[in-house]
């Protein structure tokens, strides 16, 4: 009877946030169930600047720590307003994820006080150029020319002319038998399958 009670009070090996305690024991002083619950570290644990280790400990004292955990503890009035302050963090400078020299890396987050007006002044300098003979392009139709190299006004013919370029440029056979180049082969011939049967190459 026991052993069924000891089974049903172990949490599950799936409860959430659980990991198998491989010998660690709970950091509470005195306790000695296994520590299976992350908790930050301990103020000034930190060793070299970075963050300290993580404390391990059982489900009773991981809840216990839950409940007294207290975001805005030693924060000033002043600092606890302008934490919960909608917009905040959107003012901090973020890393660009374009390459450097890779186009017009867009606005400055800092520059909007709306994260949404940034967004839709990135969508509106990206639009990309329509067809002059007022043919819909799909995004599909966007990213198989961009595979194959083409302005969205390319032609029928402009477009056979240069999937025979690429063909003959990836294929083993003009490549004296190397096949390294057969991924970007399977792209090429997946553009043009796709765009010749696409309305604006009607």
């Amino acid at each position: 009877m026991a052993r069924g009670s000891e089974k049903k009070e172990r949490p599950h090996t799936r409860f959430h946030g659980r990991m198998e305690s491989q010998g660690r024991v709970c950091a509470e002083p005195g306790c000695e169930e296994p520590g299976e619950f992350r908790a930050p570290p301990l103020e000034g644990a930190a060793d070299g600047g970075g963050p300290g280790a993580f404390r391990w400990m059982c489900l009773k004292h991981v809840r216990a720590f839950n409940s007294r955990y207290n975001y805005f503890d030693g924060m000033t009035a002043d600092e606890i307003h302008h934490a919960q302050r909608p917009l905040a963090g959107w003012e901090r400078e973020t890393r660009a994820f374009a390459r450097a020299g890779a186009g017009d890396a867009g606005p400055r987050w800092a520059d909007f006080s709306d994260p949404l007006d940034a967004i839709g002044a990135r969508y509106r300098r990206e639009v990309a150029p329509e067809r002059r003979d007022g043919k819909p392009l799909s995004g599909q139709d966007r990213m198989s020319l961009k595979v194959l190299g083409l302005a969205a006004d390319a032609d029928r013919s402009a477009l056979r002319k240069r999937y025979s370029e690429l063909v003959r440029k990836y294929h083993p056979d003009r490549n004296g038998g190397d096949r390294s180049h057969e991924a970007m082969l399977q792209k090429v011939i997946a553009a043009y399958q796709q765009l010749r049967q696409a309305p604006a190459f009607a």
